[in-house]
């Protein structure tokens, strides 16, 4: 307002000084003017057309109108500027002084489906100062002895720019308390230098569900010229990230960013002319993320990973170190994952404050068990006799195999040939089988014959590969965790197109190739999570749900959840006829409790029924990968587990005492039976 007050007072001076100037002008008189009839040259006034009237005329007037002009223009702009616009223009000068700077919101928690933290946030203290402390040398010096941090490791830090130019930049965090009260303490010594309160990831079970976890970190350079890209349009109603933010990066963490990720805050900061803070003007607090609940189960979770050890101990007894495999539980009845363990874990902790790169090429290095990928999802393995029910089932559906055919198993197969012969797995042979008995003792020539049969009919020469694909191998099953693999189905098409380097001839599929495919041999690849789902479609007669672990997504107000997550179906294998799953159910129920009794000895003490699969795979060069895979009740199937060891040798003797730690913790019936190391089937 007295800027206002200046600016009319200003005006009227100037006015006043205007018509007093053509006043005074016009009473004076001069002995010369300029002659603006006959040029410019001075001429006397008492001269020929220079009159006392003229000359007033022509002269004043210009610079009258001149000057007018000029000053009109002026306070034309001041009325503008200070009468009309005046707020507009406090605003911008205000603007010049202050600077708006984000604050950091805390993300949400992650919890199993009875409220457990998974994952939690802890506060830290950490040390910040604003950008131009870098211009004391004392100051950078002080804090990098006080901190233990190299000299140009702290400048670097305050210098960096990914925070902002007026926000605090963050030099160390999770600092000890006394170091924080030692810096308070000497606040003078430390001008520009503050702590600030912030929230890292807490993980009070250490590396329990860390692949179905994740871990965060800061933002990369990729993801933010991802967001670039993206449309206007799409940027509506999403997070949009600056540089230094923390963001997840694996598993959960990644998969339901969205959801986790807060609203960050806003600081108001007073500036001087160079741009540097020296005070805060008002703040919108951080609203932290969403927490959400998972499908898993704290205790069942342990028990998939304690059992996941337990099969690799087993492994160890008998075929020597291994440390890789993969251990689920899931319910069939919604698709819930209930337990997912992959071994070798990783503690997501150090990436709290950013993974060194040591760490990150010892847990990414060549030739190593590379510890963060998620083996339940990620990892693609020969299905070995886990296959077998499937393909008994493309038998009964095409009509090449039916239950009431049989093949007589001596240990040696040639149905293609001496020169194409194969061994049973058990080489003193099983005698005749059928598709029952076959799947029982998982006997390998009932299923040769079967696979043999497939390449020679004519109507159906690839109906095996289209039964495994009905059941959804060779494609993802859709869980809500990333990186999720394919699997393979092979065919002719795929080796014409993955052996384009090899002649016509080995290029082409022959039957060879699909009996291999019939006993889960050669080429084709599955996920233990395919596996999983799909015993779980055998389950329930071919009802299979979408598998998943997110259940809901709590209320930011910690009143209820605001969403939870509802079954869906992934698919409903259609089978002619309903008998055939009478023959799959049959055999795999006696698989448990029929084929071996030193199997069996494990699952009498159960309150339940269970049926199940066990399977080994060869693979060249390498021990064999064991699987065994269960689902339970057996009446009333609710639970599916299902275990993988690499390089740990028959499945019944490394996986399936891992899968039965869980079903024992599931019912409270721990396996009292003494394991035997020489036990074993395929």
């Amino acid at each position: 307002m007295n800027a206002q007050i200046i600016v009319i007072v200003a005006g009227l001076i100037l006015l006043a000084a205007i018509i007093g100037s053509i006043f005074f002008l016009r009473g004076h008189d001069s002995r010369f003017t300029f002659d603006t009839q006959n040029g410019t040259k001075p001429r006397a006034s008492e001269g020929e057309g220079n009159t006392s009237s003229v000359a007033s005329n022509g002269r004043f007037k210009m610079l009258a109108a001149s000057v007018g002009a000029v000053f009109a223009a002026i306070i034309a702009k001041l009325w503008s500027m200070q009468m009309v616009s005046s707020d507009h223009y406090e605003k911008l000068a205000e603007q010049n002084q202050t600077r708006t700077v984000t604050t950091p919101a805390p993300r949400g928690r992650i919890l199993d489906r009875n409220g457990v933290a998974l994952v939690d946030n802890r506060a830290s203290l950490a040390v910040v100062a604003y950008r131009d402390v870098a211009k004391d040398p004392i100051t950078v010096r002080h804090l990098s002895n006080v901190l233990g941090m190299p000299y140009m490791a702290v400048l670097r830090k305050i210098q960096d720019n990914t925070e902002g130019a007026q926000s605090p930049h963050t030099i160390a965090t999770d600092v000890r308390r006394s170091t924080v009260a030692y810096i308070q303490e000497h606040a003078s010594a430390f001008p520009g230098v503050s702590i600030a309160e912030r929230t890292e990831r807490d993980y009070p079970y250490g590396t329990l569900a860390c692949h179905v976890l994740g871990y965060t970190g800061t933002i990369t350079r990729e993801q933010l010229e991802r967001q670039d890209k993206l449309s206007e349009e799409e940027k509506q109603g999403n997070i949009l990230y600056q540089s230094g933010d923390i963001v997840g990066q694996a598993g959960v963490e990644y998969q339901y960013e969205r959801l986790l990720q807060g609203i960050r805050g806003e600081q108001t900061v007073k500036v001087d002319a160079s741009g540097n803070v020296v005070g805060q003007a008002g703040a919108v607090p951080a609203k932290p993320g969403s927490d959400i609940k998972l499908t898993l189960d704290v205790n069942i979770q342990q028990a998939c990973e304690d059992g996941l050890k337990i099969g690799l101990e087993a492994a160890k007894r008998t075929v020597g170190e291994t440390t890789c495999g993969a251990c689920i539980c899931l319910d069939c009845t919604n698709g819930e994952i209930l337990g997912l363990a992959s071994a070798p874990t990783f503690d997501p902790s150090v990436f709290i404050g950013g993974v060194s790169s040591d760490v990150w090429a010892e847990l990414n290095k060549d030739g190593g068990d590379r510890p963060l990928v998620n083996r339940v999802v990620s990892g693609q393995y020969m299905s070995a006799s886990t296959i077998k029910p499937f393909s008994a089932f493309a038998g009964m559906e095409y009509g090449v195999y039916t239950a009431s055919d049989t093949s007589n198993c001596t240990g040696w197969w040639t149905g293609l040939g001496e020169a194409n012969g194969k061994h049973c797995w058990l080489h003193s042979g099983h005698g005749v089988r059928n598709l029952e008995t076959g799947i029982r003792d998982s006997c390998d020539v009932v299923f040769y014959d079967l696979g043999k049969n497939f390449f020679f009919d004519k109507e159906n020469p690839e109906g095996l590969q289209e039964m495994f694909r009905r059941w959804g191998f060779g494609k993802r099953t859709g869980i809500d965790l990333p990186a999720e693999a394919e699997g393979r189905v092979p065919d002719a098409a795929w080796k014409e197109s993955f052996f384009k380097d090899w002649s016509a001839g080995e290029r082409a599929w022959n039957a060879g190739d699909m009996t291999n495919i019939a006993i889960g041999q050669g080429d084709i690849l599955v996920t233990p999570l395919q596996i999983a789902t799909a015993y779980a479609g055998i389950a329930r007669n071919g009802e299979e749900f979408e598998p998943h672990v997110l259940l809901s997504a709590v209320s930011r107000d910690g009143e209820g959840d605001a969403y939870t997550v509802q079954p869906r179906d992934r698919m409903k294998v259609e089978i002619k006829s309903s008998g055939s799953y009478d023959v799959v159910h049959r055999g795999l129920l006696a698989m448990i409790y029929d084929e071996a009794p030193s199997t069996a000895a494990h699952f009498t003490n159960l309150p339940v029924k269970v049926a199940g699969k066990s399977g080994t795979g060869e693979k060249a060069g390498e021990e064999n990968y064991g699987w065994f895979v269960t689902y339970a009740p057996y009446d009333d199937p609710k639970y599916v587990v299902a275990c993988l060891i690499e390089r740990g040798g028959f499945g019944s003797t490394c996986a399936m005492p891992a899968v039965r730690h869980v079903l024992g913790v599931l019912y409270d019936a721990p396996d009292a039976t003494v394991y035997g190391v020489g036990d074993h089937m395929r």
